[in-house]
């Protein structure tokens, strides 16, 4: 038998079992409840005539639930077939086709997945999953070649591949994890991150198996979650993808080095974290350990960079880490080898491998105990993905001298300029370290004359000018790299795991209309964020005259124009409003806040007697906003005087200001040059109702 997690999770039970094993909001999960769980959603597959060998379906939602039928349908050997939480119910169905599953389990309303496959309640699953009182139900013994699970992945041609992995595999993988990483009995992690995932899925085996704790996150769409769930059960480490690492910082702002510096590691996967994050949050976290670790569905964590350690190297900060010393092997193919017909290099595959460097990469191939075991009912994949025991990977990489891999990125996205070969990543690297560009992201796009050419897409801040940055980037990249057009978007499409969709990129590219929607004014909207801190430089008259004649300029109900705009410069003025704000504002329990260091505040006043004096209000506001952004200016739109109108002492004060006594000030705008980037927030989805 091999030692596997439901087993250990058995002995957790007894050796710990007051030990909180998971935690999600409100509930929690001892390590002897957890095992007791698990025994009894074996229990009940037994119950429902799941045999060993049986593909189980099951959404893969972020709650106790999944990890105590995952290690059910463990302990009666039973394969898991995890599914995707926000996945559509076709997308379900077509996964319990193609995996033959016996039952799958979930609570997004679907009708049967398929013939002889019902479909069950995941949560009553696991609410009435008590072992016997008089029995404790055998486990299923459990050998080291059988298959446990299976990670289905979007393939190239859109038709989802299943990659096997075996208990042999899936001990491996967690393993590698507990030793790349260094986590213990003393993790506590939270975990925000799809557990259908093969990087969520390493880490919750991985410290489950090591008898730490689990705190479950419905993902980073909101950070304060993530800032109160770290607090409230001291959360010693986090799991997180390089892209949301921005997110979370953008959206802590003040409270990000406070928060996450009470994390002894954070690990990066699904993506590399750029040459330009590691040295800033290395600086802004000096007692945290920063691991990036190289993983795939089909290998697990295979390669380990020490994020922190090379920060201070320049030769090693950029690279993809080191393979885990005597458990994964590295090897790296030519170029030219004919892995479209893997018959011809069968049997010597080692003739096809290449000493590398930056000159000379090659596909990258790796081999070791953790690797899958091929991919499900699809020998044409698996016959041309492990070869001679080696794990083909569709990753162009190579290796310097001292054992650092360095990424050039997928080879199918390497671009090939007139015979020259340019890394995505390269370009990417080097553009995200310029301090106007929010995201990026590098393709090569059909060319006359050279093949294929590098075309960069940015998402800008506030500040940037693109002469300023072409020439500064034609100061830092070979000429033959330089991207042939830079495209703005308002952002970088990006999958569930936060990488970036080359594939969707390029469709944009070809849809060039689209592309072309894109102006000045659309990115002022798009990229307006509200700025509530502010430096001390002062707004040039002129720019401030034509701002507040857009706002002048916006459209009012039957054209009455019967609104106001008092505008405040002088820094004592503001400070006065503020704090009669404050004073006026507590005993209605009116919430104060953004006053912080504007140049220029605009109060938008309206008739009272106006009902449209709101919406006209409103207009101009968005207006004044709006040409703000476009100067480079950050704006912030402060609701409190609406209440506080005929309240003292503000009422006082903006009778003072000279504005009428039957006006409303439905608006406050504060306005200046902003202290940072302001917090880009999760729009919400579904609220558009297109009606043909």
């Amino acid at each position: 038998m091999v030692d596997t997690l439901i087993y250990r999770i058995g002995e957790l039970a007894q050796t710990q079992p007051e030990k909180t094993a998971v935690f999600f909001k409100k509930e929690s999960l001892s390590y002897f409840q957890l095992y007791q769980k698990a025994l009894g959603v074996s229990e009940s597959l037994r119950g429902m005539g799941i045999a060993p060998g049986d593909r189980v379906c099951f959404s893969a939602v972020s709650k106790p639930e999944m990890i105590a039928v995952y290690l059910g349908i463990q302990a009666c050997g039973a394969v898991s077939v995890f599914l995707d939480k926000s996945a559509t119910p076709v997308h379900m169905a077509e996964i319990c086709k193609i995996a033959g599953a016996k039952v799958i389990f979930t609570d997004k309303p679907m009708g049967e997945a398929e013939p002889g496959c019902p479909v069950k309640s995941l949560r009553e699953l696991y609410n009435n999953a008590d072992p016997s009182a008089d029995t404790q139900a055998p486990m299923q013994p459990l050998n080291e070649d059988d298959l446990s699970e299976i990670l289905f992945t979007s393939g190239t041609s859109g038709k989802p591949k299943g990659a096997m992995l075996s208990y042999k595999s899936v001990s491996n993988i967690l393993m590698n994890t507990i030793e790349g990483v260094g986590y213990s009995s003393q993790t506590i992690m939270l975990l925000p991150l799809p557990l259908n995932h093969s990087f969520a899925l390493r880490v919750l085996r991985a410290v489950l198996y090591s008898g730490g704790t689990i705190v479950l996150q419905n993902g980073f769409t909101f950070a304060k979650e993530a800032e109160n769930n770290i607090l409230a059960f001291d959360c010693n480490a986090l799991a997180c993808v390089p892209a949301s690492y921005e997110v979370v910082k953008g959206q802590m702002q003040d409270a990000f080095v406070p928060v996450l510096s009470k994390l002894n590691v954070i690990e990066f996967s699904a993506g590399s974290l750029s040459v330009g994050q590691r040295r800033e949050i290395t600086d802004l976290l000096p007692e945290v350990h920063i691991h990036n670790v190289w993983g795939s569905s089909e290998s697990g964590g295979a390669i380990f960079c020490d994020v922190t350690a090379v920060s201070k190297n320049p030769e090693a900060i950029g690279s993809l880490g080191r393979p885990l010393a005597g458990k994964v092997e590295t090897a790296f193919l030519r170029e030219d080898a004919p892995l479209d017909d893997p018959e011809k290099i069968s049997g010597h595959l080692s003739e096809w491998f290449i000493e590398t460097d930056a000159a000379h990469p090659g596909r990258m191939a790796i081999r070791g105990d953790m690797q899958m075991i091929g991919y499900w009912n699809d020998p044409v994949n698996t016959a041309s993905t492990l070869i001679d025991g080696w794990l083909i990977t569709g990753d162009m990489a190579y290796m310097d001298t001292n054992g650092n891999i360095f990424m050039l990125g997928r080879a199918d996205d390497i671009i090939n300029m007139g015979g020259e070969k340019v890394s995505p990543l390269e370009v990417e690297n080097i553009v995200s370290q310029y301090e106007h560009i929010r995201d990026c992201a590098c393709i090569g796009v059909e060319d006359k004359l050279l093949g294929q050419a590098p075309v960069l897409f940015v998402v800008t801040g506030m500040g940037y000018d693109e002469t300023a940055f072409s020439k500064w980037l034609a100061g830092k990249i070979e000429r033959t790299k330089l991207p042939q057009k830079i495209v703005t978007l308002s952002e970088i499409p990006r999958n569930r795991m936060k990488k970036i969709d080359r594939k969707e990129l390029k469709k944009m590219w070809d849809n060039q209309d689209s592309l072309a929607l894109m102006n000045p004014v659309v990115d002022a909207i798009l990229s307006r964020r509200s700025i509530r801190k502010f430096t001390d430089r002062g707004i040039p008259r002129d720019v401030l005259d034509m701002v507040l004649k857009c706002g002048y300029h916006a459209p009012s109900g039957h054209n009455m124009q019967s609104w106001h705009f008092t505008v405040l410069t002088k820094e004592a003025d503001i400070a006065r409003l503020k704090e009669a704000a404050v004073i006026a504002a507590k005993p209605l329990k009116v919430h104060v806040y953004g006053f912080e260091n504007p140049k220029v505040l605009i109060l938008v006043s309206n008739d009272e007697r106006n009902p449209d004096g709101c919406q006209d209000a409103s207009c101009a506001a968005q207006n004044m906003m709006i040409a703000a952004q476009s100067y480079g200016i950050g704006s912030v739109w402060l609701n409190p005087l609406m209440t506080l109108r005929n309240v003292e002492p503000v009422k006082a004060l903006l009778d003072e200001f000279g504005i009428p006594g039957n006006h409303i000030v439905w608006a406050s705008v504060a306005i200046g040059y902003p202290v940072s980037e302001g917090v880009k927030l999760q729009k919400k989805t579904g609220v558009i109702t297109v009606i043909p």
